[in-house]
């Protein structure tokens, strides 16, 4: 991981955001190479899912929907997690995430949670689990902590409304939070903790707009928003991240044979991208963790450095979230499908309310799993006999930021503006192209190695009479000589996605 954040940041691939002002936790900014993977695997996504499908349509949803969306999703009231602080390091943390330990068993902790620290024991509470930093466990009781990030919506201000109902009012702290949040109502909103609910609640614009017959999904890409309480391991968990999420609407009943098709589907699709499938795997949820809308669940997970952890949810939602939006709502959130006979009353015409399977990606994990994957360290010799290691991001070069760098050997001669002639053809077929005549030419490959470039084009004196370039290869630093037209076809032809 070490090398993985610093490679990120000499190479322009994430950036901590607001730098110079000492950064935000939490809080990245995607550089010009980033940037540019992150949209590749998106739109690896978006083809994969809808342009290769003729039973998924996409959306683009608001961020900010009715805060009614919210109560009637449970967000509003359920979307909260246990927050501890531990007493002894005063780390804070969640309760549900803790490490397990036996209740009532003696544990061994360091005063503080330094190395320096004197050794204390304790003995393990009702709760069953001890702080993840230090192992104490001397802990606070859990409180709720909602995730939901709140703003307001309009030109009221709620805090002006708020002083004006409490003055000359002799109210006490619990007299005083409740005015200020029936106060906040009149404006409140929230971003969006998850983008599902808006495909949910457009469900029927969808299907009738477009005639969609059951089974079929909607697709949506974009961001979510979470006030997590604990932000850890680069853009793993961040407050602020993006979703790749897909909900397919099925026939009642149906719902096993659709879950085994995604969970097919989707472990396909990371894998065709990785070095190593793998460390890709499907991991079945236990009862305990089944949300309590879902009758089954399966995570895929990629193995990170510090273990597995959940790269996408594919879920077996039932049909609670539009039975829920046409409960609060008044709105026939169903489907008629005239060529089924109703099993109640075995009537022609069945009308019923979807089941729902959805996969739901995290695009920013994505990164983060594909950068892991890429990541190679080659030991070789060099000319003196020196041992040198070659770093290089084997990213698949669909995904790879940079398609091809074109060098020319010297900037003399007509060489760069041959360069430029190359790389404007290569640019015609949808490539992004670098053109690059800074420093020697081993400098130049080693540098595109690293942010993961798949072919080098090399343009020298000989092309200049000849026509031919030298094609090199990232994985395998072999090099062959081709006619120009030959090496830019190669290239489009190896970008293609799989």
């Amino acid at each position: 991981m070490t090398k993985i954040v610093s490679l990120c940041k000499r190479r322009g691939f994430v950036f901590q955001s607001s730098e110079i002002y000492g950064g935000l936790k939490s809080a990245y900014d995607y550089g010009p190479l980033g940037v540019e993977l992150k949209r590749n695997i998106a739109a690896a996504w978006w083809r994969s899912m809808v342009y290769e499908r003729d039973d998924i349509v996409g959306i683009d949803a608001s961020i900010i929907m009715h805060p009614k969306v919210w109560e009637t999703s449970g967000h509003v009231a359920g979307f909260s997690d246990p927050l501890v602080d531990c007493l002894n390091c005063k780390e804070r943390f969640r309760g549900d995430k803790a490490p397990r330990a036996e209740v009532g068993s003696e544990v061994v902790f360091q005063e503080g949670g330094k190395a320096s620290g004197k050794k204390l024991k304790g003995t393990v509470g009702a709760c069953g689990y001890v702080c993840p930093v230090c192992g104490s466990p001397n802990l606070s009781d859990e409180r709720q902590f909602n995730g939901m990030f709140r703003t307001t919506l309009g030109p009221v201000d709620p805090l002006a409304d708020f002083f004006k109902e409490i003055k000359d009012k002799n109210l006490d702290e619990r007299e005083m939070r409740a005015q200020y949040e029936e106060c906040l109502k009149r404006s409140l909103v929230y971003l969006r903790p998850e983008t599902a609910q808006a495909m949910f609640v457009q469900f029927l614009n969808v299907q009738q707009t477009t005639s969609m017959k059951v089974p079929f999904g909607i697709a949506q890409q974009g961001k979510s928003f979470r006030n997590e309480i604990v932000v850890e391991h680069f853009i793993f968990r961040s407050c602020e991240f993006e979703q790749m999420e897909m909900e397919f609407f099925i026939e009642p009943g149906t719902q096993d044979h659709w879950l085994k098709y995604w969970t097919d589907e989707r472990m396909a699709w990371y894998r065709k991208y990785a070095n190593t499938p793998a460390n890709f795997r499907l991991r079945q949820h236990e009862d305990n963790e089944l949300a309590h809308y879902s009758d089954d669940c399966y995570d895929v997970e990629y193995l990170y450095p510090w273990g597995w952890g959940e790269l996408e949810g594919i879920a077996s939602r039932t049909d609670y979230d539009l039975k829920r939006h046409g409960a609060a709502t008044g709105s026939k959130l169903s489907y008629f499908d005239q060529n089924k006979t109703d099993p109640e009353t075995g009537k022609p015409g069945w009308r019923y309310v979807p089941y729902v399977i959805e996969p739901a990606a995290g695009l920013t994990r994505t990164v983060l799993a594909m950068l892991l994957d890429a990541y190679h360290e080659e030991k070789s010799v060099d000319a003196n006999g020196q041992e040198k290691i070659r770093v290089l991001l084997k990213l698949h070069p669909a995904l790879a930021p940079i398609k091809v760098a074109v060098l020319p050997l010297v900037k003399k001669d007509g060489q760069p503006e041959k360069a430029e002639a190359i790389a404007k053809e290569l640019r015609r077929a949808g490539l992004n192209v670098a053109c690059d005549d800074a420093q020697s030419i081993g400098k130049r490959y080693a540098k595109h190695d690293e942010v993961g470039t798949p072919f080098c084009i090399t343009i020298d004196t000989q092309t200049l009479d000849d026509q031919t370039v030298t094609l090199r290869d990232r994985d395998t630093a072999q090099q062959e000589r081709l006619t120009i037209p030959a090496a830019i076809a190669k290239v489009v032809e190896a970008c293609r996605h799989p």
